[in-house]
């Protein structure tokens, strides 16, 4: 890990940079960027007052009443803008947008979204350190600020799952020594951290030790179990269910990064925090997980503060939570107050309900203006990630279960997202379990070449029935290849798509494909235009609604790319079985009994 990023924040204490922005400040010498005319929100105060912000470099040197100098080198008119900082995401993956940084950049930062915090753990999965490396150098060029974290679950549940990898204490100790990287990434194993198991502990002291962020992923903890979380070391979450869960981990003292990615729940947040009559300083905002077509159409950390103030949060306190609170949080002293010595991550917007950005600074430079790039985006090339899918392609008979008898009792994956053991009995014709009245079958392909690729099948219920069949290699967090599906014809026909096209997604219905969004690189993402990507992803969510019903809020497509998410309590399908990280049971196949 020698890449070398920005040495960041303390490249704002060169003497000659700080000698200019004194002499400015003081009026002996001109601003080189000057912003008039506009209204300053304090992040602070949470009050907006006349201002003007005259730039050196890199530096915020003065904050000023409106109109009392004109001597720089560019003056820009803000008049009727209202001037914020620049607006920090302190959770999220650049591959869930399925598409490389430079084109999540050129994203994200006309919107005013000028710092993320990207934990890279899906190219570390399929990749292992290489893949870790080469997010950090992707960004590294990039005018977007992206501190990255270790990630700390490389497979998210040893044992009942197997990744394209395998980071140990070692491992992310190595990383950490980057000062690119900020931190350990979201530590999903908590069932390995409450029961101290010697790996976690040693993965969650190694971020200890470099005194840099344990950021954690909460889901469902409580009581005993949430205290010795928080004890281990581990200090943040986004994984909230509800709004007793955000006021119970609020009380406990969890910062908390509310993120937009699961939108039922963001009113429900509101009206907890409104209840409380203040903005609490550990809540921080985040994406986590956009798909292409929502960031092409909405937008990033801009969107989830529009849906905020729309679902009653006054805007003042939605700015603050992306900016002061989670400069706070990421121990960035530079960032989230437009203050003199502060760095000028700044961005002009015309209101503070639908947050469109006139203008963003980054490092004192202009990097976009009314919604276009002007700073350039200097992508990586990327043949380091092309041929991940190490799949022969696959039959029908891969996608069904061969037992000897006349009936059976299977184990089903009970419920989308907060998942439950089943039981059902079903008969055996031609030598194949026949899926149980109104269950769908999945199955499970390791695709990374550690081992065996034959897949690993189960049956989900509740799901709906299936009409067709839906195969992805984006599948969290080990990125397998997953197949849903209601008849095996179909699940080999969507699989042989995706392989063939190196990963991505495919859905197929009465033997053909109906939509297909290839994702090259990794598995997970593509070169290709967000505009191209987002309406390739928009047609297969339209093809899926040709093939399942969905019933929200948990019955939905999104879905999907989490049913494999075995650190999560309740039973998963993996590339090993049907996973419990609750009891650490795998069962190889679903057969309970023949009779």
């Amino acid at each position: 890990m020698n890449a070398i990023a920005r040495q960041e924040p303390f490249d704002l204490n060169d003497p000659a940079l700080r000698a200019r922005a004194v002499a400015a400040a003081r009026g002996d010498a001109p601003f080189d960027m000057l912003i008039t005319g506009g209204r300053l929100l304090d992040t602070v105060t949470g009050l907006i007052r006349e201002a003007d912000v005259g730039l050196v470099g890199a530096l915020i040197a003065s904050v000023h009443a409106r109109a009392s100098r004109i001597d720089a080198v560019e003056i820009i008119d803000a008049t009727d803008g209202i001037l914020t900082p620049g607006l920090i995401d302190t959770h999220m993956h650049v591959e869930s947008s399925m598409v490389t940084p430079a084109e999540y950049a050129s994203a994200v930062l006309p919107r005013g979204v000028t710092t993320v915090v990207w934990d890279p753990h899906e190219f570390g999965n399929v990749h292992g350190l290489d893949g870790v490396r080469w997010a950090i150098e992707a960004a590294r060029a990039l005018p977007l600020r992206m501190i990255l974290l270790a990630p700390s679950c490389v497979p998210s549940a040893p044992g009942l799952e197997l990744a394209g990898a395998d980071f140990d204490a070692a491992v992310v100790t190595e990383m950490l020594r980057s000062p690119a990287v900020g931190g350990v990434a979201e530590v999903m194993n908590m069932r390995g951290v409450i029961n101290g198991d010697p790996r976690m502990s040693a993965i969650v002291n190694s971020g200890l030790a470099s005194g840099k962020l344990v950021c954690g992923h909460a889901r469902g903890l409580t009581g005993a179990d949430l205290n010795a979380f928080m004890a281990a070391g581990v200090t943040s979450d986004h994984e909230l269910t509800s709004g007793a869960d955000l006021s119970a981990k609020l009380s406990a003292g969890l910062t908390i990064e509310l993120r937009g990615s699961h939108d039922h729940l963001l009113q429900e947040f509101v009206e907890v925090l409104n209840g409380l009559g203040h903005l609490p300083p550990t809540i921080t905002l985040c994406t986590d997980d956009v798909f292409p077509d929502e960031l092409y159409q909405s937008g990033g950390l801009d969107d989830v503060a529009r849906r905020l103030v729309r679902y009653g949060m006054k805007p003042e306190w939605a700015l603050r939570a992306a900016t002061f609170n989670a400069a706070e949080r990421l121990k960035r002293s530079d960032l989230g107050l437009v203050a003199s010595g502060r760095r000028a991550d700044l961005v002009l917007f015309e209101d503070l309900t639908e947050f469109r950005a006139r203008l963003v600074i980054s490092d004192g430079r202009v990097v976009a203006r009314n919604g276009s790039m002007e700073a350039t985006v200097q992508p990586l090339d990327t043949a380091p990630l092309i041929k991940s899918v190490k799949l022969p392609l696959l039959t029908d008979d891969d996608f069904r279960i061969p037992a000897k008898g006349e009936r059976v009792r299977v184990a089903t994956i009970d419920r989308p997202r907060f998942t439950q053991w089943g039981e059902a009995e079903t008969y055996i014709r031609d030598g194949f379990v026949v899926p149980p009245v109104g269950s769908a079958m999945i199955a499970v392909a390791h695709r990374h070449g550690r081992a065996g690729g034959t897949p690993r099948n189960g049956f989900l219920s509740g799901w709906g029935e299936w009409r067709g069949a839906f195969c992805t290699t984006v599948s969290h967090d080990s990125h397998n290849l997953t197949v849903f599906g209601g008849n095996a014809a179909d699940m080999a026909l969507a699989a042989n798509a995706v392989i063939t096209a190196g990963g991505g997604m495919a859905v197929a219905k009465d033997g053909q494909i109906e939509a297909i969004l290839p994702l090259p690189l990794s598995g997970l993402v593509t070169d290709a235009s967000l505009k191209d990507t987002a309406s390739a992803f928009a047609d297969i969510r339209k093809a899926m609604g040709k093939i399942v019903d969905w019933k929200p809020p948990y019955r939905v497509f999104k879905a999907c790319f989490g049913a494999t998410l075995a650190c999560n309590a309740g039973p998963h399908q993996t590339d090993r079985g049907v996973a419990d990280v609750v009891t650490g049971k795998v069962l190889e196949g679903p057969v309970l009994e023949i009779f």
